[in-house]
């Protein structure tokens, strides 16, 4: 693999470029293990009940196997500016596309699991160039994204420690790095959390944030879930999201296991088709979409099946499938927290997220709002799924941060 640069005795703050380069031999011994699976028998249920169902998962063999190209989206990444620098002793991937307007506002974008810079690259024109894509020149954006350590072309960590909150520090460190005076951060998943954690971090460059996965709920809230009753006096918007928050810790077997032994999952290591049911089993609403995706050719939103095979093609070549899942053991924290962030903030909210947080409880966590958006369409992945609603949520949502 020729993805990080071989600079011998480099400044450990230096920005090098690179391109991304896995040799044949990788892609074939890919499809070799693909072919040479040792299927299990049918689940013994209708639905997904019981995980990602087999006729789901051989469909899309058969597609890996036979039709997907990865060179597609290789040249995709290596059209763009790909850089590595090394932060907190770390090697760093990003991709930094720089717009032609005047006053474009420099934006962070911060994936989550099970994903990597793949998943926003189709935010990347609309923010750069948004005379071509139904805004104007002051709709602009400078546009950074960086893979989450020990996920695809960043390094791995060897030692405790890389949590959301160091990451936000490292994300800060890197916009300063690139010569930034003020700047925008975006994520949803993890990304928001990271996202979350800068505005907590509140360095004085960061003067806005965007988050489709807001992660909080008052505290009352937290309480109420450990004895599932809902507190009185909810309105129907917070008592939806109150039963959602519960259904989804009953629904999350994967991110209990990576929150307790990531290590054990050596399969992600050996097998494709291991990674790829373990990277799909990520929420309900997103499993059903893709199960159509993959057996009918089903649309779903703007995702096609070729998406989710880049994503999950990158991870097995850079072999981070258990290096990325530690992010989960890493984190100490609560997974929906009674926020006080000061810094502007917007809000999407997208009718198929795990959870959709109420408007009271955005106005809660953020004392400056900036626009809550709620959509009819979309879910987990708004950025793959519904770029156009993001796009349009971060050009309106920044709109008085231009001046």
């Amino acid at each position: 693999m020729s993805t990080v640069a071989k600079d011998i005795g480099f400044d450990a703050a230096a920005i090098r470029p690179f391109q991304v380069n896995f040799p044949e031999t990788k892609l074939a011994d890919l499809r070799k293990r693909i072919n040479d699976t040792l299927w299990p028998e049918k689940e013994t249920v209708a639905d997904g009940a019981q995980g990602v169902q087999l006729a789901f998962m051989q469909a899309l063999a058969k597609y890996w196997a036979t039709e997907y190209d990865w060179r597609k989206v290789e040249a995709r990444l290596n059209a763009l500016p790909n850089f590595i620098t090394t932060i907190d002793g770390l090697d760093i991937h990003f991709i930094h596309v720089r717009s032609k307007h005047e006053n474009a506002l420099p934006l962070i974008v911060s994936h989550g699991w099970p994903g990597s810079p793949i998943e926003q690259l189709k935010l990347i024109d609309p923010l750069i160039d948004p005379t071509a894509h139904g805004g104007s020149a002051s709709d602009a954006f400078h546009v950074v994204i960086p893979s989450m350590p020990g996920y695809g072309l960043s390094g791995k960590p060897t030692s405790p420690g890389w949590n959301p909150p160091r990451m936000a520090t490292a994300w800060t460190e890197l916009m300063k790095r690139l010569g930034y005076k003020r700047f925008l951060a975006q994520g949803g998943d993890w990304g928001g959390f990271v996202v979350n954690q800068m505005a907590l971090q509140a360095p004085p460059e960061l003067i806005g944030i965007h988050v489709n996965f807001p992660g909080t709920a008052p505290e009352e809230i937290s309480r109420a879930l450990q004895s599932g009753k809902p507190p009185e006096g909810l309105s129907s918007d917070e008592k939806r999201a109150f039963d959602q928050i519960g259904a989804l810790y009953r629904q999350i077997p994967t991110q209990v296991m990576m929150a307790s032994h990531p290590q054990t999952l050596y399969g992600l290591a050996d097998s494709p088709i291991a990674l790829a049911a373990w990277l799909i089993d990520h929420d309900t609403a997103s499993y059903k979409h893709l199960a159509k995706l993959f057996i009918d050719g089903e649309p779903y939103g703007d995702l096609t099946r070729d998406d989710i095979l880049d994503n999950i093609t990158l991870t097995w070549l850079t072999n981070t499938g258990v290096s990325s899942a530690r992010l989960y053991v890493e984190y100490k924290g609560a997974f929906f927290n009674d926020f006080r962030i000061a810094v502007p903030a917007v809000v999407s909210v997208f009718p198929e997220e795990v959870y959709q947080a109420p408007r009271s409880w955005s106005e809660r966590a953020y004392s400056n709002l900036l626009l809550h958006s709620e959509h009819d369409k979309g879910g987990h992945f708004a950025a793959w799924e519904q770029p156009a609603l993001l796009v349009g949520d971060l050009r309106k949502g920044f709109e008085s941060l231009r001046n």
